[in-house]
């Protein structure tokens, strides 16, 4: 058959499910699904991500040559079937709902797919890569380098939850595997469930909670739990978890172990659970240390990649960095299940010999800004539909409105530009604060954010400008690296506040993005990648003499974040952020005609 030139690649049905589009091996869209259906992690077949990457390429089902699944349905099923049989009886509660689940469109993906895309040519190859393959291709072909390490760490595949690979040129070689159920994500899901968050989405709060513990448990961790091998590997002793027989995580001994039952979503955090996420993180950044050396000393190479849920850890890869065990590091930024669909879609297209890989630069991610745009048309025509109350202004009022808003510690809508791929809001759909203020943290968490209090805010800052407010002197423009913030900029505090009470300490002259343990979850802006964003940064410096501003994304509590201009008007609406600033209008909250207004969910398919 011809090579393909036009592949889209589809994660589905598990978790945070999307599309991605490449043409000639350039990467043109990529979106989750959730963006567009409103419903948090969507996992069903993600067709209006389909449908939009289509859109923006100009192109039609039907001119697609291959659509790629990012990962082998035979191979999961089957260890699925074969964990089943291994702990019979136990198993029997889910052991119906599970496998009657799996032998409907789980199990014929290619039957499903062609039913979900019925405009598809006859001709146009259904493809499927192994999971661990779509993640090592999405953290290789985009990256910078001609030659790295492939690590990738997540839960669980087919049966690998953990590779070492080799990436040169266009090929990828997978050299080493972790496999089920040994993983250090479910590890780490378990210990979110135990501590009272939501699995899949709930553990980079965990991570943020762990700096108010202590690592009390660790040993408990490393003696009961895990044996830990010194290459990263390690045997998990499954009587202290449940999720080879059970619908929960973790068992009565597992509770026993860490001194109580587990948290309920809304209960109280106590010292405890800040000790057991103190504990857990600070195990899993040992492990991922040791797998980082062992990748480096099994491969060779000076540079790393890295992608599957778990590198989505911010904390471990800035130790990674600062251990100067690679040159450089590059992760992809949509870690989890929903780059996948970009690795399977870049996999299928160097699987052809005759396409060869020319490394870019910096990378070809395109600032990872894949997703939707909208022209200032489409924005009026939105706030008109809501007789809202705006303002249009051109791009240098714009700016130094919203640097003077900014100052006057406004919280401000930031919507500009193309959507974002992956987890993180990278500045086009953000929420900006300034960084030198007081109040900031606790504005934007409980009255903006409508999130638990403990949970830190991210800088952005120019990145020539890194090194003089932060420990790191490289860029990090996907928000995955953590480094500390500059003594100069530290003030001590009070060794004996404890808990969660260490949050209303100043302990420096950012505290709005300076967490408790002195540490910034970083993202670098350049010129090239986002030039609206950096611009507002420069004018904000040569304001304030402060070139860090506070960056979340640009949601609430339990939803996505917003994709359209309805979707941002109907959040700012129904928070307490000051204003809206979307394309070049200004919008001011207590303008407008009315305060609260629906949320958008489309409509599930059956």
């Amino acid at each position: 058959m011809p090579a393909p030139r036009n592949i889209l690649g589809v994660s589905a049905y598990y978790h945070d499910a999307a599309a991605a589009l490449v043409v000639d091996g350039t990467i043109i869209s990529a979106a989750q699904e959730e963006r567009f259906t409103r419903k948090k992690n969507d996992s069903d077949f993600p067709r209006h991500a389909v449908q939009f990457c289509l859109r923006h390429a100009n192109l039609t089902l039907a001119q697609l040559d291959a659509v790629v699944f990012y990962d082998k349905p035979i191979l999961k099923f089957s260890r699925l079937l074969e964990t089943y049989l291994a702990v019979a009886p136990g198993g029997w509660r889910t052991f119906p709902t599970v496998m009657s689940n799996w032998l409907g469109e789980k199990l014929d993906l290619r039957k499903a797919i062609r039913a979900e895309l019925p405009e598809l040519r006859t001709d146009c190859q259904i493809l499927f890569t192994e999971h661990h393959q779509s993640h090592a291709a999405s953290a290789f072909y985009p990256s910078p380098f001609d030659e790295a390490a492939i690590l990738t760490i997540d839960g669980v595949g087919e049966w690998a939850t953990t590779t070492i690979g080799h990436g040169g040129g266009s090929e990828i070689k997978m050299l080493k595997e972790l496999r089920f159920p040994h993983s250090l994500g479910l590890v780490y899901s378990a210990f979110t469930d135990y501590c009272g968050f939501r699995i899949n989405s709930g553990e980079y709060k965990l991570m943020g909670l762990a700096p108010y513990g202590e690592p009390k448990f660790a040993d408990a961790i490393r003696r009961e739990l895990l044996d830990i091998k010194p290459d990263g590997s390690f045997w998990l002793n499954l009587d202290y978890f449940n999720f080879l027989r059970g619908t929960t995580m973790t068992n009565g001994k597992f509770h026993q172990l860490f001194g109580g039952p587990p948290r309920g979503p809304e209960d109280k955090i106590a010292q405890r659970h800040m000790d057991v996420a103190r504990s857990i993180q600070l195990v899993t950044e040992e492990i991922m240390l040791l797998l980082a050396r062992h990748a480096r000393e099994v491969t060779g190479q000076k540079n790393l990649c890295m992608a599957g849920g778990v590198a989505l850890n911010c904390v471990a890869n800035g130790i990674i960095l600062r251990e100067k065990i690679f040159e450089r590091i590059w992760i992809q930024p949509a870690a989890g299940d929903a780059g996948g669909a970009l690795g399977a879609a870049l996999a299928a297209w160097y699987a052809q010999k005759e396409n060869t890989r020319v490394a870019v630069p910096s990378d070809s991610m395109q600032a990872s800004l894949l997703g939707p745009g909208f022209t200032d048309g489409e924005i009026e025509t939105a706030l008109r539909s809501h007789n809202a109350v705006f303002q249009k202004l051109e791009k240098d009022e714009l700016l130094d409105l919203t640097v003077g808003l900014l100052k006057a510690e406004k919280v401000i809508g930031w919507f500009q530009g193309r959507m974002e791929f992956g987890p993180r809001a990278l500045g086009n759909r953000s929420i900006l604060g300034d960084a030198r203020s007081t109040k900031m943290q606790s504005v934007m968490n409980l009255k903006v954010k409508f999130r638990e209090s403990f949970r830190p805010f991210a800088p952005i800052v120019r990145r020539e400008r890194a090194a003089d407010y932060f420990e790191l002197d490289l860029e990090s423009p996907y928000m995955l690296l953590v480094a500390p913030v500059k003594k100069d900029l530290c003030r001590e505090v009070s060794p004996e506040v404890k808990g969660l009470d260490r949050l209303k300490e100043i302990r420096s002259t950012l505290p709005a993005i300076t967490h408790v343990d002195y540490s910034a979850r970083i993202q670098t802006v350049e010129h090239d990648g986002n030039p609206l964003l950096y611009d507002l940064l420069l004018r904000f410096e040569q304001a304030t003499g402060c070139g860090v501003l506070v960056n979340t994304s640009f949601n609430v509590r339990g939803e996505p974040i917003v994709c359209t201009p309805d979707d941002a008007y109907r959040c700012f609406m129904n928070t307490e952020m000051d204003y809206l600033i979307m394309g070049g209008f200004v919008i001011e909250r207590t303008a407008q005609p009315q305060q609260k207004i629906s949320r958008r969910i489309l409509p599930q398919a059956d």
